[in-house]
């Protein structure tokens, strides 16, 4: 049986659930589904959606929002938010080794051909150090739990880490809505969000910063996925929310087109991929970046959230490595353990793979938002047939994880409360100092059985309650 986080076996309440289980104990079902009916109206006016690719049905959906909260104690999160920093330092030090010394290539514990046949390695980074020595400045750690006491990272979202609006927005309509349970549970906050992001930001300006940094979204505009949390969080920051278009290279800066002319931006919080970035270092046909920034950058004069090249650190070939990396920087061994990787590049390991695809969960290595990927016990037997064939076609490109028996949370159900599992993303901010937000963005599997939690695929959310001690 799964874990559940809220109930023990004998259906009584776990100790961070107590005081919201006593709650929900006097509450009408059918007022509860109102209030869930009001939610969705609340997001529906603010106009909080994502985009479907390949779906001709809807290309903009909202993301379904469960009412019941999940809860985590203090010491519960003590632990991830020290495993999560850990980790998080680990990252930025072998973003900096691989693209300077490679010690770790050196000491044999990282494949150099991994490294360097990446596509997520950018040469362009070899010897360019960011301003302040941060790579990832935004960070979303993918977790997952299995036990009382057992997590896993799943997957580090260090290139441009999506879900925060949500994560704010899912609290600011629970505290709308059930403002009793919030004097009935000390919930630590994550409403300063957007400030801290901004100081952060802030703090990692390039050197020759005069007076308050200008600060800027690049967003590739309105047809992208997270369009509403780009516009969002600048619009929560106070700052400017602009495309490529708005921006051009001038006199060795990047400058904005405003009413009063052009003005240089100190730092560049960028939502656009590494290949748009700038089509004079990567994708020429990019009408996405600014031509020139890479020079721009490398000359010291702007800051790019999160650093070009991130990529690498959160590829999941690398991420099977992760444990000789944090243990290679930090000195010690892993707190949060990785969910067992097998490697297809290796042929014995492929072997296993195809032999127990049934059995595993298989993911495209550059994959994400669920694509690209078999879940083998919910895949038919054709289905693993075709996949097998792209396996043994480009076996590097995957790699095989087994099915993790993810822990339950429950939903409001038209019957009333049923379990469905969930993982955990988490939001660190990194600057001169590494700040963890308590709580982040919990997505759960709203099919009865389903381990796929990713909002592309039919996932929702829920609001993350860490409670202070």
């Amino acid at each position: 049986m799964p874990f559940d986080e809220m109930l023990t076996a004998d259906n009584l309440p776990r100790a961070p659930y107590k005081g919201y289980f006593n709650w929900h104990s006097e509450q009408k079902t059918s007022d509860l589904i109102k209030k869930s009916r009001d939610a969705e109206n609340i997001f529906r006016k603010t106009g909080i959606t994502f985009a479907v690719y390949g779906k001709e049905d809807a290309s903009e959906r909202l993301i379904p929002f469960d009412i019941v909260p999940r809860i985590i104690s203090g010491s519960e999160w003590r632990k991830l938010a020290q495993g999560i920093e850990q980790r998080v330092m680990a990252l930025n030090a072998f973003l900096d080794d691989i693209y300077h010394k490679q010690e770790i290539i050196k000491a044999g514990r990282v494949p150099r051909a991994l490294i360097e046949k990446n596509d997520a390695f950018l040469p362009e980074m070899i010897g360019m150090r960011p301003p302040g020595g941060v790579y990832t400045h935004i960070i979303g750690t993918d977790i997952v739990r299995t036990g009382e006491d057992q997590f896993y990272v799943l997957e580090d979202n260090a290139r441009t880490p999506s879900g925060v609006s949500y994560m704010l927005e899912n609290r600011e309509t629970m505290m709308q809505m059930f403002p009793e349970l919030f004097h009935l549970n000390k919930v630590r906050p994550v409403e300063n969000y957007p400030k801290l992001l901004r100081q952060s930001l802030a703090a990692v300006a390039p050197p020759g910063c005069d007076g308050r940094p200008r600060i800027a979204v690049l967003t590739p505009g309105i047809f992208n996925s997270a369009f509403y949390e780009h516009a969002y969080l600048a619009d929560q920051m106070g700052v400017e929310l602009v495309e490529g278009s708005d921006l051009r290279v001038m006199d060795g800066k990047v400058v904005m087109r405003t009413t009063q002319g052009y003005q240089a931006i100190d730092v560049l919080y960028r939502r656009v991929d590494d290949d748009f970035l700038d089509p004079l270092s990567f994708r020429p046909d990019s009408a996405l970046g600014v031509p020139g920034i890479m020079d721009v950058y490398r000359a010291g004069n702007i800051t790019i959230a999160n650093a070009p090249g991130t990529g690498i650190a959160d590829d999941k070939a690398i991420y099977s490595y992760m444990p000789e990396i944090v243990e290679f920087y930090t000195g010690r061994k892993p707190i949060l353990e990785n969910v067992p990787t097998y490697r297809c590049s290796e042929p014995d390991t492929l072997k296993y793979v195809l032999e127990n695809l049934p059995e595993l969960v298989v993911k495209e290595v550059h994959g994400s938002g669920g694509y690209g990927m078999l879940v083998g016990p919910a895949a038919s037997k054709r289905e693993c047939k075709e996949f097998a064939e792209k396996l043994k076609a480009r076996p590097g490109n995957y790699i095989a994880q087994p099915t993790l028996s993810l822990s339950t949370v429950p939903i409001l159900t038209k019957k009333g409360l049923a379990p469905r599992h969930l993982d955990l993303r988490p939001f660190v901010l990194v600057s001169d100092k590494i700040q963890i937000i308590p709580g982040g963005l919990t997505r759960v599997a709203l099919k009865e059985g389903s381990l796929v939690v990713n909002s592309s695929q039919g996932g929702g959310t829920k609001d993350t309650w860490v409670l202070e001690d």
